[in-house]
């Protein structure tokens, strides 16, 4: 079965989670989590999204994100890819650290929001890694002791988790802990691990309720939310989709957009083909691998092989044409 395309809209939540290949563990002592979360930290402030909730487990993680201007993937990409250098570089290993892509679903906030931080930070209780909330309180490999004041995450957003349950910062805080107490009891969420129609109506029985009352939503497995927040957020994907149909329409490939930055670069195709650091062929590079997999759709392999680059390169090639575009407002359209 194909695998859907990423959904994906400015400022919007996303519970993201990643497992080790083979549910082996991706952080085994904590160096490994010191540098996860230094990743996280420079990737949350390069594009400027924000974190609410997060957890390290030995073989995965959760992460509460709410993306700015750029895309979930940008952020993740720059995270995932450089911790699995890390990774194979300190254990002398090669290939694959994560099972198959992330897994991101795309959250309706009124609905979902605490009982998403609530759920992402009881891991360790739930896997009995730790006993009980006292020491859930101190725990460093969440994002709980940050709520509760015992920890300092700079790059951790808690005032908008606090603000949820009062004003003033204690009194929200203890109200926060007894929210979090609430969900001792829960056990593992099925519903707030996925989307789909099932999920968002709350079960079959929440179908039924639909049905009956003659309310027809739609579901989708990377979207948590009621019909009309599916809606809202397919329609924007199709839009974003429609811009790189109309693009392939009027003849852009990946021969045209190599022509098309080399003149506004003022480079050859030839130069784009050659190892360097050349100002100019180096911001070229950036700008062929910024459209081409932002405006155009084209696969990170497909724009390696045309860059003659690594894929971590890619990543950082992304990351220098973003950043010379928006510099010097160039678009691939005029």
């Amino acid at each position: 079965m194909p695998r859907h395309q990423r959904l994906d809209c400015p400022g919007v939540i996303h519970h993201v989670i990643a497992r080790g290949i083979e549910r082996k563990n991706i952080f085994l002592d904590d160096k490994d989590r010191e540098e996860f979360l230094f990743r996280l930290k420079k990737a949350l402030q390069e594009t400027k999204s924000r974190c609410y909730a997060w957890v390290l487990m030995p073989n995965h993680f959760h992460l509460l994100i709410r993306t700015g201007d750029n895309s979930l993937s940008d952020l993740m990409r720059r995270v995932l890819t450089g911790y699995a250098i890390y990774f194979n570089r300190r254990y002398r290993r090669s290939g694959y650290v994560y099972q198959n892509r992330y897994k991101s679903i795309l959250c309706q906030e009124d609905s979902y929001f605490l009982e998403l931080v609530r759920y992402i930070h009881l891991n360790p209780i739930r896997a009995r890694i730790i006993k009980g909330l006292h020491e859930l309180d101190r725990y460093p490999w969440t994002g709980h002791s940050a709520l509760m004041s015992r920890r300092k995450n700079e790059w951790q957003d808690t005032n908008e988790v606090l603000l949820q349950f009062a004003r003033m910062k204690k009194k929200a805080i203890g109200k926060y802990r007894e929210f979090v107490r609430g969900g001792l009891t829960l056990g593992r969420r099925e519903d707030l691990v996925g989307g789909g129609l099932k999920r968002s109506a709350g079960g079959w029985e929440g179908i039924q309720r639909l049905r009956r009352a003659k309310e027809f939503w739609r579901g989708d497995e990377r979207i948590l939310g009621d019909g009309a927040f599916v809606e809202e957020i397919l329609r924007k994907a199709e839009e974003k989709l429609s811009r790189r149909e109309k693009l392939r329409r009027a003849g852009w490939d990946r021969e045209r957009l190599v022509k098309r930055v080399c003149v506004l670069m003022s480079v050859t195709e030839e130069d784009i083909k050659k190892k360097g650091r050349e100002n100019a062929v180096s911001q070229a590079k950036g700008l062929i691998a910024y459209w081409g997999y932002h405006e155009l759709g084209l696969k990170g392999k497909e724009l390696a092989e045309t860059l003659k680059i690594s894929r971590p390169a890619l990543s950082q090639a992304m990351r220098r044409g973003e950043e010379y575009a928006k510099s010097k407002d160039v678009k691939l359209l005029n």
